[in-house]
């Protein structure tokens, strides 16, 4: 269940590096808070909520992201362990 967990935790960071390319890789200023784009980037990386408050560093971002994904893979992967073994 660890590497599951690890692979939970990865896929939050690639999340929030994919985001992080594509505004960095686009020519005009990408992912402003007005951008209908805006809302698939607050489902799949939370911590983007708060940038708008106050600026967080992309280290930060990305360890965060990683976090809040290990931490969704604690509460599913005990949940998806159970259901296989239901069946």
């Amino acid at each position: 269940m660890k590497y599951r967990i690890a692979m939970w935790a990865g896929a939050g960071f690639l999340v929030a590096g994919g985001w992080a390319l594509y505004a960095f890789a686009s020519t005009p200023p990408a992912l402003t808070f007005t951008d209908p784009l805006m809302t698939l980037v607050r489902i799949t990386c939370p911590i983007a909520l708060l940038g708008r408050s106050f600026p967080i560093r992309l280290e930060w971002v990305l360890l965060a992201n990683a976090a809040t994904y290990a931490l969704l893979g604690l509460i599913v992967e005990p949940l998806r362990q159970r259901l296989a073994h239901a069946k």
